[in-house]
C-alpha cells in the first residue's frame, strides 16, 4: 500500500484552511489583548506571555520528540523526529500558552505559569493523543490547576495608571466579585469597563475594546460564528441581572438594567466566550448543540457568580468540555449533504 495515501474518516471536504491557519487566525486575534496586558501591567505582563507561550511548545517538543523514539538508539534519529515534529506543528500550543498567560492576574510567578503551560499541554493535551483529541480546553484545565496550587492567581492588581485613584481599586478581589455583586452599578463606568482602565484582573481581560477588535477578526475570517460568543455574554448578564434583583435579608435591590453592561463586561466572561468556549474540539458539532451547551454556559456562569462572588467561567467551561460528547450523543446533528425530502401529496 502507498504510504503517501492518507486514509481518513467521511466526509472528505477540500478545503485551503487547516489547522495550522485557523490556529494563526486566533493568535492574530489575540495580540490586541495580549498587548493591551504589556501596556497595562508592564514587564511582568510580557515575561508571564513568553514564558507560557516558550514552556507550552517545548513541552509538546519534548513529549512528540520522547513518544516517536527521539532517545533511541543513542539519538540516531533524532534529526528525523525534529523534522517530523516541525511539518505536524500547527501553532496550537502556542495558542494554549498565550491564552493562559492572558488568563492569569499578573501577580503569578514565571515559574508557576510554566508549571501550568507544562501540565496543560503534557498531562490535558497530549496524554490523549494531541491535537483534536483532548477532553477539555488545556489553557482553561491549566489555568485552574494554577488556580488550585498556588494562592498568587487570587491576587488581583489593577493597571499602574497614574490618573488611577487607588484608594477605589481592590486588589483582593475583581470588580465583579466587589461593587458589582453588591447591586452597585455606578462603582465603574462603562468607558473604564471597555478600556480596562483601572479595573483589577487578568493580564489578558481587562480591556474589552481589544477583545472586540479580536472577535470582529475571528468573524470576519469565519474561524467563529458571530452568534456564540454573543449569545453566550447576552444571556450570562441579564440572568445576572435577574439574580441581582433576588431579595437579600429581606429586601430588594429590584431588576435593574443598568447593570447590564457591567456584568457584561467584568471577569473573564468575554474573553472566554471567544477564545475558550469556541474552541472546535471540546465544543459540540451541530448547531442545536451548540445552542445547548452556550445557553448552560451562561445560566452555570450565572448561578455560579451569583452564588460565589468569583469569576467562574474557567469552571464552567470545563463542566461544560465534560459534557460536550453527551450532547454531540444525543442531539445528532445531520449528515452531511443531507437534504429533507419534499413530500408529495396525495392525488398528484
Amino acid at each position: 500500500m502507498d504510504s503517501s495515501i492518507v486514509i481518513s474518516t467521511p466526509p472528505h471536504v477540500k478545503s485551503k484552511r487547516t489547522t495550522k491557519s485557523i490556529m494563526l487566525d486566533v493568535i492574530i486575534a489575540l495580540l490586541p489583548a495580549a498587548i493591551c496586558g504589556i501596556i497595562f501591567f508592564g514587564v511582568d505582563a510580557f515575561i508571564l506571555e513568553i514564558t507560557a507561550v516558550l514552556g507550552a511548545v517545548a513541552t509538546e517538543f519534548v513529549y512528540f520528540f520522547i513518544e516517536k523514539g527521539g532517545f533511541a538508539k543513542k539519538c540516531k534519529n533524532a534529526g528525523a523526529v525534529c523534522k517530523l515534529w516541525w511539518k505536524q506543528f500547527d501553532y496550537t500550543s502556542i495558542v494554549s500558552g498565550l491564552i493562559l498567560a492572558l488568563i492569569v492576574p499578573p501577580a503569578v510567578a514565571w515559574y508557576e505559569i510554566l508549571i501550568g503551560a507544562i501540565f496543560a499541554i503534557a498531562i490535558v493535551k497530549m496524554v490523549f493523543g494531541g491535537t483534536g483529541k483532548n477532553l477539555v480546553n488545556p489553557a482553561c484545565m491549566g489555568r485552574i490547576f494554577i488556580f488550585i496550587s498556588f494562592a498568587s492567581v487570587g491576587t488581583w492588581i489593577a493597571p499602574n495608571f497614574d490618573a488611577i485613584n487607588a484608594s477605589e481599586i481592590t486588589t483582593g478581589a475583581t470588580y465583579l466579585s466587589g461593587a458589582l455583586l453588591k447591586g452597585n452599578g455606578d462603582a465603574m463606568s462603562l468607558v473604564d469597563l471597555l478600556l480596562g482602565s483601572g479595573l483589577a484582573g487578568c493580564i489578558g481581560e481587562t480591556c474589552k475594546i481589544a477583545l472586540l477588535v479580536g472577535y470582529v477578526y475571528l468573524c470576519v475570517r469565519k474561524v467563529i460564528k458571530w452568534w456564540q460568543p454573543l449569545l453566550y455574554v447576552v444571556l450570562s448578564a441579564f440572568l445576572s441581572v435577574c439574580l441581582a434583583a433576588i431579595p437579600e435579608d429581606g429586601v430588594s435591590a429590584g431588576f435593574d438594567i443598568a447593570l447590564f453592561p457591567a456584568f457584561a463586561l467584568s471577569g473573564g466572561l468575554m474573553f472566554g466566550a471567544i477564545f475558550m468556549a469556541t474552541d472546535y474540539v471540546t465544543s459540540p458539532k451541530g448547531v442545536y448543540g451548540q445552542l445547548v451547551y452556550y445557553i448552560c454556559l451562561a445560566v452555570l456562569t450565572s448561578l455560579l457568580r451569583y452564588l460565589t462572588g468569583i469569576e467562574v467561567v474557567s469552571f464552567v467551561i470545563l463542566i461544560m468540555n465534560l459534557f460536550v460528547p453527551l450532547i454531540d450523543k444525543y442531539i445528532v446533528r445531520k449528515p452531511f449533504g443531507y437534504k429533507r425530502e419534499k413530500k408529495v401529496k396525495e392525488g398528484k
